[in-house]
């Protein structure tokens, strides 16, 4: 299984968090990477975005259907989005559009075992592969790529 980490890109400032918008640059940032990520992804991919403005409107720039789910909004842990997105026994593709701290703290997770907070820049995306070898359980780093990163190729 596949777990594509997409922290939501560059967003206003605002009182309400729910209701912030992405900023032009943002929605500039979100298109690159969709069209990144649509040259990378399989067919059959599932698309999950917290209530945020900020992350349905980065979901929305690789798809015009995905999933909301209240369970990966800004304060949640990385229990509960494990759990919600069925890792790792989901067998499918999963594209999460997401926030920080948790996007850090999961991939920290994930890879190290460790629940540091790695800093995951806006509009990122951290690919991670699950996966049993010889009977031992594997999580690879399967790409990193930034907004800026993408610029250069």
């Amino acid at each position: 299984m596949d777990l594509i980490l997409w922290r939501h890109a560059e967003a206003e400032d605002g009182n309400d968090d729910l209701a912030r918008a992405l900023t032009r640059r943002g929605q500039q940032q979100a298109r690159r990477m969709a069209d990144w990520l649509h040259k990378q992804l399989p067919d059959n991919f599932r698309l999950l975005a917290s209530e945020a403005v900020r992350s349905q409107q980065t979901a929305a720039s690789l798809a015009k259907s995905y999933e909301i789910l209240p369970a990966l909004n800004p304060d949640a842990s990385v229990e509960a989005v494990l759990a919600a997105v069925g890792w790792p026994e989901c067998g499918k593709t999963i594209v999460l559009v997401g926030h920080q701290p948790y996007i850090g703290r999961l991939a920290a997770t994930l890879l190290s075992e460790q629940p540091l907070l790695w800093s995951v820049k806006k509009g990122s995306v951290w690919w991670l592969n699950h996966r049993e070898r010889h009977g031992i359980e594997q999580i690879r780093l399967k790409a990193m790529m930034t907004p800026a990163m993408l610029e250069s190729i």
